[in-house]
């Protein structure tokens, strides 16, 4: 019986990796012309009646067509965005889109290597561009992606990829860009048998001093400027100490907050919180301390029986409402095509939609280190955006129409609306 299961499992995983996923762009050629479309550069501010020019893949124009003479002579093609809504494209942080396929075959999944410590491992190189998942993801904006690994103390490298290309080195936008850490739990469940209780805490002071000694390793490695021999796990990490790279720390409580913001000061790195369900409870330490959060849990119930039942709803704008820089993102694969709702959940609990824009494209550029090419429409930068029918964050009329990566127009098919127009057709039925 159960080698007939794994027979079937392997079926599926060959039906659901069948065919090909449309071709990548080739570079843009024309110049082209978007008029007329209300704008959200992604800068907390809009422009009702947009004129956006790109060449090159570059943004050449961004500006209100209202109060300047466009001459349309210049471009090769115009686009008529009367009643659309141009937003920069979607960057979804904390994911591991590319490294896994289908959770119920073990040969898909890419995204976890074995052992404790792996600061050494690059996600980027096992970055698979041909997932089937990936289009479902870049018809609904999400065109960048941070790519996560996981599992283990410290998980290894992260990079930053566009969800348009041949390879995974095609895809590399920002490589090895930060380096993830799963901070121990210090949460101590009780227990009537006391011996459990000494177990958790012994286990998590263990994993504190393994972190400790680890990271004072690196440091010290990071001084010498000729090691007698290569370490690649100390080796990779250089970059936390120089500020080329950051530290993603992967936790929730409070007491697993303050002690990680403490671990940080201590050894002079700069700290990205993920996760961050107590984020709310300690804004005044991640304000003073300048340590954004990434968001990953929007759409979930509170931790604790005597939370709001909506505090997940509430936590984005309770962040912003504090000064705290924080992107909304979502810890995945197929699930990331939902983050732009999930930011629209937070507008419906007092985030404004602005911010809620900037929450899923701004800020997620800044905390990647990516801002100075994306993440806003403005003039010099990759002109990677959507343009939409609808108000991007409500499911009930968003609907991408158009997207380009850096000036390439991608083609936004995917396996689900193939299999949405063959059952149409199959039904007699209109599938527009």
């Amino acid at each position: 019986m159960k080698k007939i299961f794994y027979t079937m499992l392997g079926i599926l995983a060959v039906e659901a990796m069948n065919g090909q996923n449309p071709a990548p762009a080739g570079p843009q050629k024309e110049r082209i012309l978007v008029l007329n479309g209300y704008a959200h550069p992604g800068n907390g501010k809009v422009i009702p009646n947009s004129a956006i020019g790109f060449e090159k893949g570059k943004l050449t124009l961004v500006a209100d067509a209202t109060t300047i003479r466009i001459d349309r002579t210049q471009y090769d093609t115009v686009i008529d965005a009367h009643g659309k809504q141009i937003y920069p494209g979607i960057i979804d942080c904390n994911s591991y889109l590319g490294l896994a396929e289908l959770d119920l075959v073990r040969a898909t999944l890419d995204y976890h290597e074995t052992g404790l410590m792996n600061p050494n491992v690059r996600s980027i190189v096992a970055y698979n561009t041909d997932s089937r998942i990936i289009p479902t993801v870049r018809s609904n904006g999400v065109l960048l992606a941070q790519v996560v690994p996981q599992g283990g103390l410290v998980s290894g490298s992260s990079s930053v990829v566009v969800l348009d290309a041949w390879n995974w080195e095609d895809a590399s936008y920002k490589t090895d860009e930060g380096i993830h850490v799963n901070w121990p739990g210090m949460y101590v469940y009780r227990s009537d048998n006391p011996e459990k209780e000494k177990e958790q805490r012994d286990r998590m002071e263990k994993n504190l001093l393994v972190l400790d000694q680890l990271f004072s390793d690196a440091k010290a490695y990071s001084l010498d400027p000729a090691p007698r021999e290569e370490n690649l796990r100390l080796e990779s990490m250089k970059g936390l100490f120089n500020g080329s790279k950051k530290l993603y720390v992967h936790c929730g409580y409070v007491k697993e907050i303050v002690s990680a913001v403490a671990f940080c000061n201590r050894y002079g790195i700069k700290m990205v919180l993920v996760g961050g369900e107590d984020s709310w409870r300690v804004t005044g330490l991640l304000k003073d301390n300048q340590i954004p959060v990434i968001l990953d849990n929007v759409h979930s119930l509170p931790s604790r029986d005597d939370e709001d039942v909506d505090l997940p709803y509430k936590r984005p704008f309770l962040l912003k409402q504090a000064g705290v820089e924080f992107a909304i993102g979502m810890n995945g694969t197929w699930n990331i095509r939902n983050e732009i709702f999930w930011a629209g959940t937070a507008v419906e609990y007092g985030l404004a939609p602005e911010d809620a824009v900037a929450s899923i494209t701004s800020i997620p550029a800044k905390i990647l280190g990516i801002d100075d090419r994306t993440g806003t429409l403005e003039t010099g930068k990759d002109a990677t955006l959507i343009i939409s029918e609808g108000d991007l964050l409500d499911m009930r009329s968003s609907k991408i129409i158009s997207a380009f990566i850096q000036g390439r127009n991608i083609n936004l098919d995917d396996m689900q609306k193939q299999l949405y127009r063959k059952y149409m057709t199959k039904y007699g039925l209109d599938s527009k």
